[in-house]
């Protein structure tokens, strides 16, 4: 069996990782890749924007099953394009990923449907948006509306932050037509989690829980990023609470989704903030987490294209999940700058040290090779180094442990992943 998997990053190489354990996958190959994933999958430079190329690859190399990593072909209508040509590809179709891609069309789902999130406002025009925060006060939290690569949110702790945020996302325009409306919500205050489920369209699989770790900084301090960690199991998630996610906003979703004519199939990730025990969604996402899915899948027990092929022919209850009991850690390694601007081409040492550990992956995020064939970053968040232990206490000695075998210029990585649980 043949399997394309589209993207660049340690979510990507995750899944390529555990693809790679399959006992049916024969050949990987990874649009773009990166320097990690190439050890164990054939990367493919194909403009990864221009669908209908990707399409003719997968006829040309009869590719069997394709994988969709990030965000942008699923809001672009991949699956559709896949689809309509017979081809099985995992990820939900452009009508349903509008639950990511637009962060007005999620918020609008949820009213109608019931689900529950924080109180909100839509604004195209800057001047009204600016008196709206004069009157609601702060803290407030002020979203572009479309996709920002995991950028676009702002936590405003006090009038200057909001307006600050406001002029970058409408005036400056720091994130292009994304920014042409904007979410301004109240501002949830709990346990912020992640959970993750398989679905079909007709049933749903949960996943192991997982806590990420947003903030750049210890303590949870410093701007927001794409994540600098994360642990599975989250103990925040106690079998009760689980139950009202699933009943409250998981099944909801799905079911509200199939009411208004689509079918949604492929992976749902709900960003959660528990207040009092109860759950409310920040924000949904149509694809695996990044860096939640880099310590999910070295929990995963089956055949990970029994899952993918069972949800692209809508019969995922003929399947068993199984998880390993282990906890897993992953420590983000990121560039000097980052979420800023930041170099790249730094040579990166200590690999080879850590490839023998036990219990330890190395995920590449944004990493190439140079002219001189070594290992260079190519992206702000780098490495991520996850660990296998008995609890999260263990594995997250070995991963720090791991950390500290590594090395290139201007690291910057938090040293507090799992530590106040």
């Amino acid at each position: 069996m043949k399997v394309l998997v589209i993207g660049s990053g340690g979510r990507e190489h995750a899944i390529v990782w555990k693809l790679a354990q399959s006992r049916v996958v024969d050949k990987i190959y990874c649009v773009p890749g990166n320097a990690g994933i190439s050890d164990i999958a054939e990367c493919v430079e194909v403009e990864s924007k221009n669908l209908s190329s990707l399409l003719d690859f997968v006829k040309y190399e009869w590719i069997d099953l394709t994988v969709v990593g990030p965000e942008d072909p699923l809001a672009h209508g991949i699956v559709d394009i896949f689809e309509k040509d017979g081809r099985k590809i995992i990820g939900p179709t452009k009508a349903a990923a509008q639950l990511e891609s637009s962060k007005v069309f999620a918020k609008d789902f949820m009213k109608r449907h019931k689900i529950p999130t924080a109180d909100y406002k839509v604004f195209t025009s800057y001047t009204h948006a600016e008196e709206y925060i004069r009157l609601k006060g702060t803290p407030i939290v002020i979203k572009a509306e479309g996709l920002a690569a995991g950028k676009g949110v702002f936590v405003c702790q006090n009038y200057d932050e909001a307006i600050d945020a406001l002029k970058l996302i409408m005036k400056e325009k720091i994130f292009g037509s994304a920014g042409d409306r904007v979410v301004i919500e109240e501002c949830l205050q709990g346990k912020e989690v992640s959970y993750l489920v398989f679905t079909d369209g007709k049933h749903i699989i949960p996943m192991v829980t997982s806590k990420d770790h947003k903030r750049l900084l210890d303590k949870d301090e410093g701007p927001n990023t794409g994540g600098m960690g994360t642990f599975s199991p989250n103990p925040i998630i106690t079998p009760e609470l689980e139950k009202d996610i699933i009943e409250n906003i998981i099944k909801p979703t799905i079911r509200g989704l199939k009411l208004e004519g689509i079918i949604y199939k492929g992976i749902l990730y709900a960003g959660l903030m528990i207040i009092n025990n109860k759950p409310y969604v920040l924000e949904f996402n149509c694809r695996f987490g990044d860096p939640e899915t880099q310590v999910i899948l070295p929990r995963l027990e089956t055949d990970l294209v029994d899952i993918f092929m069972a949800i692209a022919e809508q019969r995922l209850n003929k399947v068993e999940i199984k998880w390993k009991a282990d906890a897993s850690l992953c420590v983000i390694l990121a560039s000097e700058g980052y979420p800023g601007k930041y170099k790249k081409g730094i040579p990166i040492s200590g690999l080879d040290m850590v490839k023998g550990l036990e219990d330890v992956m190395v995920f590449h995020a944004g990493t190439k090779f140079n002219e001189e064939g070594q290992i260079v970053t190519n992206g702000g968040r780098v490495l991520g180094i996850t660990a296998l232990g008995k609890d999260i206490k263990e594995a997250r000695q070995k991963a720090y442990n791991a950390v500290e075998l590594i090395n290139f210029q201007g690291m910057q990585y938090r040293k507090d992943i799992g530590l106040n649980i």
